[in-house]
């Protein structure tokens, strides 16, 4: 399509209003314009083609043969234009709700909070998506990502959803062995890490943990980190939101925290217009960490 031969959109679309009300005033108020605007755009277009499409008919405007010819083709282009639009629109409100995650948060946040979610709103579908990838949210067609961090990402909006600092923990019995030791001291006792979460090891070395001489365990995911935590095989380094219920329960307990700061979990979009379903989903989970703050 060679745009050069086409006049301004504007200019159509207000003339194409003037021909359905047969009015400049009509037309003006339509598309929020004054009706000085409306008038011009139709001249400049008489102007471009070279003929006549309206006339002074009593109160309001005629159309001419070439004015109603274009009325009639304008009409039909831009019905198509709203019925594809409308289409999109629909096909985004009713497709599955999209959701990128860390497999981590995944595993201990958010499946032994999801089944809520389910039962309240059965109507929405979710997709969720645990990937230690970095993700394009455009490419990859997310509607939200929880991810972990300060919150700083360029081009999206972002939202502290619960605060993830760190906490050294591990199961009652070895950590009575522990209690009241600094980080130095904790050397001697087991630990497991996760393979490939380097940032953890890097927090420990900072805060007093020689790893060279501490006997460590490597495993391949968190999920067996904590697994193996729980039973007793080492102290680990974890998110606090990742653990908070098995402190409450007392599954695991807390030797050391960091002082509270930026990091944790945020909730990030890009910046469009959200579903229905993202603004619930959204909702739900805001309440569910403000009933656990209160709880």
């Amino acid at each position: 399509m060679d745009w050069h031969d086409i006049p301004s959109l504007s200019a159509l679309r207000a003339f194409e209003a003037t021909a359905r009300h047969n009015s400049f005033s009509a037309a003006a108020r339509e598309l929020n314009v004054t009706h000085a605007a409306i008038a011009q755009h139709v001249r400049g277009l008489e102007a471009d083609f070279g003929a006549e499409l309206v006339f002074r008919q009593g109160a309001g405007m005629g159309l001419t043969d070439a004015g109603r010819a274009l009325a009639l083709s304008l009409g039909e282009g831009f019905s198509t234009i709203a019925s594809g639009v409308r289409d999109i629109r629909a096909l985004r409100q009713n497709r599955p709700l999209t959701v990128g995650m860390t497999p981590t948060f995944a595993e201990n946040w958010l499946m032994p909070r999801i089944g809520a979610f389910w039962t309240e709103h059965p109507e929405i579908e979710l997709v969720l998506q645990p990937s230690y990838a970095v993700v394009d949210m455009r490419r990859d067609g997310l509607d939200l990502a929880i991810r972990y961090g300060h919150g700083e990402w360029a081009g999206l909006d972002t939202e502290l959803l619960v605060n993830a600092n760190y906490v050294v923990v591990g199961a009652p019995e070895l950590a009575a062995k522990g209690e009241g030791s600094s980080m130095k001291d904790l050397c001697a006792l087991p630990w497991v890490f996760e393979t490939q979460r380097l940032e953890q090891r890097v927090w420990a070395q900072e805060v007093g943990l020689d790893l060279s001489c501490t006997p460590i365990t490597k495993l391949p995911t968190n999920a067996l980190v904590l697994s193996a935590a729980r039973a007793g095989a080492g102290l680990s380094i974890q998110g606090r939101a990742l653990v908070e219920r098995d402190l409450k329960s007392g599954n695991l307990v807390c030797l050391h925290e960091a002082p509270l700061s930026t990091l944790g979990y945020y909730l990030v979009t890009r910046p469009v217009a959200r579903s229905e379903a993202l603004k619930i989903f959204v909702r739900w989970l805001k309440s569910v960490v403000a009933a656990e703050a209160s709880g």
